[in-house]
Formats: structure tokens, sequence, C-alpha cells
């Protein structure tokens, strides 16, 4: 019998679809829980499980959550339940409490919005996220970190309790899927003529329209970038009525017309890379390696990010991209202008982003580390699925 696990995440779930299936050719058996459209887990094969969760503040929602998610974890029976999400990382130890036999892994992949605002809210809310994530380790087997920093912030303020401490590069990407959608990607002419670009030089943002992705930054930065060079386009790519109080309005987009063109969410996100001149990424967000900045090195885009931690486990300043610092439209505007203008240069930097993402976050990797996290605490509980021939030998697990 196969190792089941419960992969729990949010909306974007089905971002984790090929990682699930990279585990179920590794030997498991994957059930997903998520709150998004179960259309693409079916197209998959994979079994879905829906179930609500409210990205934001909510504390009798988020009692239901937990509520919901322990019935599910007691009907589902999975001998491994993980998490994919900052509010998750604190919901599901608790859910968990009542199958005291699962193993119960959370990633941290970011510290949310809580560590990201600067609201009198989210200060005021800090020590309790810490107290909280104290509470939960006693119920959690292991915590996965996708940065080095997340994890170091974990164990100076103690809040690993028992639970095992795990890195894994990223959520990974997966590189041959991509590579295959990048190179049947419709002509660029195509899709500049649809957006209204023309031979602009194109500067591509992918993410969600919201503040805490750095967008009124970008604005700005895009108004200064235009009043030096009327060559250049800013294409924003991604959903923004979804984003509640923080979403960037209708308004203040179009106040930027005709330099900065709103694309809404698109299924083409490697077509839409392979048209552009550089990506711009300029998050204030503290999340895991972002994915959108993996596969835009993967499309051998010249880069500019912030240094925030997870940006940086990929880009270093003057190597493989430029960065900028956190909510500065005019230093963001001058590496913007920089990159384009240095072509040659920028390539470099670009080719040895790719080189690096090719090398260090493939899923294929990440996975494997997965699985023999897996694995080896299976074997800890001595349960009989941990016995399984998973068909070769799986990597050393990442450092601890």
């Amino acid at each position: 019998m196969n190792p089941h696990v419960l992969y729990v995440g949010g909306e974007d779930h089905n971002l984790r679809i090929p990682a699930m299936l990279a585990l179920c050719d590794l030997g498991f058996q994957i059930t997903a829980a998520g709150t998004g459209d179960p259309t693409p887990f079916r197209q998959a094969g994979l079994p879905y499980r829906p179930y609500q969760l409210k990205r934001f503040l909510a504390p009798l929602a988020d009692w239901q959550t937990c509520k919901a998610l322990s019935a599910l974890i007691a009907d589902v029976k999975p001998d491994i339940v993980q998490s994919f999400d900052s509010k998750l990382g604190l919901l599901l130890p608790i859910a968990a409490r009542s199958t005291p036999d699962v193993v119960v892994i959370r990633t941290i992949n970011g510290r949310g919005w809580v560590y990201s605002s600067r609201t009198p809210l989210a200060l005021a809310l800090r020590p309790i996220y810490r107290t909280l994530h104290r509470i939960n380790a006693r119920s959690t087997t292991a915590t996965v970190f996708e940065i080095r920093e997340d994890q170091a912030f974990f164990e100076r303020h103690g809040l690993l309790g028992k639970s095992r401490s795990v890195l894994v590069a990223g959520a990974g990407v997966d590189v041959e899927g991509f590579d295959s959608e990048f190179a049947q990607a419709a002509p660029a002419a195509q899709l500049r003529q649809e957006l209204g670009l023309g031979d602009a030089a194109v500067v591509i943002t992918v993410t969600r329209m919201t503040r805490q992705k750095g967008i009124p930054t970008l604005l700005k930065a895009a108004a200064l970038v235009h009043q030096k060079r009327q060559d250049v386009r800013f294409l924003l790519v991604g959903p923004r009525q979804s984003e509640g109080p923080l979403a960037i309005s209708a308004a203040e987009i179009a106040r930027h017309a005709p330099y900065v063109v709103a694309a809404g969410p698109r299924p083409d996100v490697p077509a839409l890379l392979r048209m552009a001149n550089m990506f711009a990424f300029p998050t204030e967000y503290r999340e895991g390696v972002p994915r959108v900045l993996l596969e835009a090195a993967l499309a051998g885009l010249p880069i500019v990010t912030t240094g925030i931690a997870g940006c940086n486990d990929v880009i270093k300043q003057g190597w493989s991209g430029l960065i900028a610092p956190l909510r500065n439209p005019p230093a963001l505007a001058e590496r913007i202008l920089h990159t384009l203008s240095r072509p040659e240069e920028a390539r470099v930097m670009a080719e040895r982003a790719e080189a690096l993402v090719r090398r260090e976050f493939g899923l294929r990797r990440v996975a494997a580390s997965q699985a023999a996290l897996y694995r080896d605490l299976l074997m800890q509980r001595d349960l009989p699925v941990a016995r399984k021939d998973f068909g070769g030998p799986l990597p050393a697990l990442a450092a601890e």
C-alpha cells in the first residue's frame, strides 16, 4: 500500500499539481485539498477535496476551517498531512490534533501579511503569531522551510518546539513542463497585437494586483521610466478583484495608461514571458521563493526585483539580476532603465539566473527531497507503509 499524503493548500493550490504528480511517480498516493477550482485536479487525475478558507483576518471563519479540516483528515485517513499556505501553517496543526497518528508537516513558505505589512494591526499580531506557532509546534511532526531566513527566524524565536526542521529549496518549478509550454508559445507578434503593445520594449510583472506585491511602487516607477523612454510598456498579469481591501483599483492603473497595460489573469504566462524584454517584481510580501520569479528566469528574462527573502535566494545583485530597495520608485525605475539600456550585461545576468534555477530549483529535485522526508518520518513512526520499496535510493534530507 502506497503512503497516503493529504496535500492542503489555498485557492492557487493547482500550481502544485506538478509536484503532486512527481510524488505519485515516487510511490505516494496524493489527495489534494484546496479552496479553488477542482477542474485542474480532475484533469490531472488527482482526488480533490474542497474546503473553505478566508485569506484575511477572520477568527470565526478560521475556527470553522479548523473544524472542516479536522473532519476532512478523519475522513481521508492519510498517513501524512502537509500544509502549503501561511495561514494553514497555523490552522492545520490545530485541526490534526484529533488524529494523533497522522504525521503533520507545516510548510513555511514565507511569513505572510503579518510580517510584510507595517500597519499597527500587523505589528500587534506578530507576538500572537509567534505564540500560536509555539503552541502548534506541539502537534507538528516536521516544519519544512522554503527559505533559510524563515528557518533561522523560527529557530531564533523558539517556534519549532520538538518538531523537525528541514530546508527544501523553494516549491520547485516544473522545468520540463515550462520548457514545453515555452517552446509552443503563440508568436510574440500575435500577442503584442492582441495586447496593443506594438513594438515597444515590454517590462512584464506576473503577480496578484495587491499592495503587498509592490504594485503602487511599480506604477510610480513606470511613470518615471515613461518620462525618459516613451517606447517602454509595462504589462501587468494577474488577478485584481480577488484581493479584497489590499487590491489595486482599476482607477489607479488607468491613471498610467497607455504605458501600463493590465491584462488580468492569463493562462498563457510562458508565452507572455517569451514575448517580454524583462521582468520586474517589486514585491514587499514575505513569501517563499516566488514561482513566477523562477519561471521568469527559465524564460531567460533579465530580472529586477526587491531584496526580500525568497527573491534574494535567486537574484544576487549585479550577478544574476538587479535588486531594488523596497518602496522606492526612483531606484526601481533606475534599475529598469539600466537593464533595458545594457542588453549584453542583462543577457549575461539572465543566463546565470536561468542556470541557477535549472540546477537548484527543479521540481524533480524538490519532490525527491520531500519524498525522502516522508519516508524518514514514516519509518520513525514504524508504520508499515514506510517499509515500501520506493524503487531506488532517495537523496539525503536538506540542511537541518
